[in-house]
């Protein structure tokens, strides 16, 4: 399968326990919930990556990042949308969240996370993330961004 993208999400949380989400304001995945993240320059590692998307998009410098997982994300209406997911979590950061233009930010308590507001796949994967533990799954959508099938890789 090819993957015209290579890219990255990352699920901060603070000290009580809860994790930031971005409401994505414009592009690709834009009205959705998500994590912060973005493309994987040819030049960068998943890990430099994701501190730089972080940063450019919340102003927060996230360091320690723990490898979540992998996800391969497969659109059967538009393959040239295919992505491969590097997942993290991350618990130390400096800074203060702040909306440089990609989205509003906002620290959820996992019980209260909006699934019904993120990419379809979310409510199959985002909870083992979240309470620790390590994926590796591909999903394929429908036109309308449903998942239409899923499975461990």
């Amino acid at each position: 399968m090819k993957f015209p993208y290579k890219v990255n999400l990352c699920y901060i949380f603070n000290n009580k326990g809860e994790v930031l989400l971005q409401h994505k304001a414009r592009g690709f995945g834009a009205g959705k919930w998500n994590g912060p993240g973005g493309k994987i320059k040819s030049n960068e590692t998943p890990e430099q990556a994701t501190v730089r998307e972080v940063m450019e998009e919340t102003g927060l410098a996230v360091n320690k990042l723990n490898k979540a997982g992998e996800i391969e994300f497969i659109f059967t209406a538009d393959y040239s949308s295919n992505n491969y997911t590097h997942v993290y979590t991350c618990r130390y950061w400096q800074g203060r969240p702040e909306d440089k233009g990609e989205g509003e930010l906002k620290w959820f308590k996992k019980e209260e996370i909006p699934l019904e507001k993120m990419w379809d796949d979310d409510k199959y994967w985002l909870m083992d993330v979240l309470n620790g533990k390590q994926i590796k799954k591909r999903f394929y959508f429908n036109k309308d961004g449903k998942v239409i099938k899923h499975q461990n890789i």
